[in-house]
């Protein structure tokens, strides 16, 4: 399911293979969210154009609308959208970020308020499960509680808890679910805990004993700082066994995420980039660039001389700029597609550089250059 194919000597990056029942994808790599079976501004097809190998789509969210009967009948979540690369679905643990969707949580499961009727609709591990079989993803998350950063340590010690009970049977539902397929979902467990090294020592040892095919790392990118984050993908890649893949969710800046893959991380998303975009914050090869800044206002140049994505290639920063300001669809559209081929490219070279065993030299230079 997972085979590690080359490791850098320096670091502890790896580059590998993910196979799945629709295919393979090499790691390390990056998915645009895909949250209504759709990246904002993007199509399926620039997805594809970017080489954009796997993306992620939220399960809670599409069997609220159009419904996961819909989408079975149309052959499953990607062909649905007409995307040929891998689909991972969310189980809907990331929707206790938003005030508006969450309302609480127990043992038994999830209950949520449905932002298209109004209605509450309860979710257990075991209607999870059936949700994410249904849309026929190729990679599901089990059901967790996502803790926020400022909840305090005993409402992290019982998400940690619940994430550990709701996991186990997840587990148990998706084996049963797929028992007599040939082609199986992959299943990966969510690690919760917060900034707490305890609390995420016990997540990641019981989903480890629940041998889940690959492990995420929830519950991040939510105000700790840098430092912390890394602790802990430090502190799960030791729990975690070296087969199986690693999953930093959430997570979209290009160092930060050079920073995991140096680390041994293997998959990440984020909505990060295409928001930042549409905000007119731009990634290119030498920092970030406020493009809303008025200096820019009658530049000629490309979002970035060293990039060739048909953004760079065919429009000025002055225009790009002038459409954002505007709230222009095709200026979301051009900085989206932008900021997600840039991603792309960046783990692209990362991939090669682990397999040359240069990744720590690649990695230097390109912090150095980003500033």
């Amino acid at each position: 399911m997972f085979r590690i194919k080359a490791k850098d000597k320096k670091t502890k990056a790896r580059a590998g293979i993910l196979q799945t029942k629709k295919g393979n994808i090499e790691t390390p790599f990056f998915m645009p969210v895909a949250t209504k079976a759709s990246v904002k501004h993007i199509s399926s097809l620039d997805l594809k154009e970017m080489k954009a190998g796997a993306c992620i789509s939220n399960a809670l969210i599409l069997s609220l609308r159009p419904g996961t009967e819909t989408i079975r009948k149309l052959g499953g979540l990607g062909k649905f959208m007409n995307f040929n690369g891998i689909n991972f679905t969310d189980s809907g643990g990331f929707q206790m970020y938003s005030k508006s969707i969450y309302l609480s949580s127990n043992d038994s499961g999830c209950c949520f308020k449905n932002p298209f009727s109004g209605e509450k609709v309860f979710i257990t591990p075991e209607k999870n499960m059936q949700i994410q079989k249904d849309m026929d993803s190729d990679v599901a998350m089990s059901l967790d509680e996502m803790p926020m950063y400022h909840y305090s340590k005993k409402e992290i010690k019982n998400a940690v808890r619940k994430t550990s009970l709701w996991a186990e049977r997840c587990k148990k539902e998706h084996d049963k679910l797929w028992k007599s397929k040939k082609e199986k979902q992959l299943l990966f467990g969510i690690i919760q805990g917060g900034i707490y090294p305890e609390l995420r020592e016990k997540s990641a040892d019981d989903l480890v004993s629940l041998d889940f095919d690959g492990y995420s790392i929830g519950g991040l990118g939510l105000g700790e700082t840098w430092k912390e984050e890394m602790e802990i993908v430090e502190l799960c890649k030791k729990i975690i066994p070296d087969e199986k893949p690693v999953y930093l969710m959430g997570i979209g800046n290009p160092v930060e995420i050079l920073e995991a893959i140096s680390r041994g991380v293997d998959i990440f998303d984020s909505r990060m980039p295409t928001m930042s975009a549409r905000r007119g914050t731009l990634f290119t090869s030498k920092g970030k660039l406020r493009i809303s800044n008025k200096k820019y206002e009658t530049s000629k140049k490309p979002i970035d001389e060293n990039c060739d994505c048909f953004a760079c290639k065919n429009y000025s920063r002055s225009y790009i700029r002038f459409q954002l300001l505007q709230k222009e669809g095709v200026g979301f559209r051009l900085a989206s597609y932008h900021n997600l081929y840039f991603l792309q490219n960046l783990l692209m070279k990362a991939r090669e550089a682990i397999k040359q065993n240069r990744f720590d030299e690649f990695f230097r230079k390109f912090k150095k250059d980003y500033k």
